[in-house]
C-alpha cells in the first residue's frame, strides 16, 4: 500500500471529529428544558425527519474512516454529499451557496489531486510508466 497523502489524512480526521462530535451532541440530552420540549414535539410530529438528523453526522464519520483506509467509494460519496449541500444552499439563496461552494471545491480539489488518485487506486507513487514488467 502506498503512503497516504497528508491532505487526505487531514480531511479524513476533520470529518471523523465533526461526525463524532455532532453524533454525540445529538445523543446527549439538551440542557435547556425548553429545547428538550421542542425536540420531543418535533420527534413526535416528524419521526422520520428526526432520525434523518443523525444521517449527516454518521455519513461524515463513515466517510472519514473509510477515506483513511483508502476506499475510493468514500471519496465519491463525500463528493456527492458535499455537492448536494451546495445545491441545497443554492436553492435557498445563490448568495448563501457561495461559502459551501468554495469550501467544497477546496476539499474536492484535495480529494482528486494526483497523489490522492494514486492512493485511492492503490498505486505506488512513481510506479506508473516505470517500464518494469513482472511475470
Amino acid at each position: 500500500m502506498n503512503k497516504r497523502p497528508r491532505s487526505i489524512t487531514i480531511i479524513s480526521w476533520i470529518f471523523i471529529v465533526m461526525g463524532a462530535g455532532a453524533s454525540l451532541t445529538r445523543l446527549l440530552p439538551p440542557v435547556d428544558p425548553t429545547a428538550a420540549q421542542h425536540i420531543a414535539g418535533f420527534k413526535a410530529q416528524h419521526p422520520v425527519q428526526y432520525y434523518f438528523l443523525f444521517a449527516g453526522p454518521i455519513l461524515a464519520l463513515v466517510c472519514g474512516v473509510f477515506l483513511l483506509r483508502g476506499c475510493n467509494w468514500a471519496r465519491w460519496l463525500l463528493t456527492v454529499w458535499l455537492g448536494s449541500h451546495v445545491v441545497i444552499h443554492f436553492l435557498h439563496s445563490p448568495v448563501k451557496a457561495l461559502v459551501p461552494a468554495v469550501a467544497s471545491s477546496v476539499l474536492i480539489y484535495f480529494l482528486f489531486r494526483p497523489p490522492a488518485k494514486e492512493f485511492f487506486r492503490g498505486v505506488e507513487p512513481g510506479a506508473q510508466g516505470a517500464g518494469t514488467a513482472t511475470n
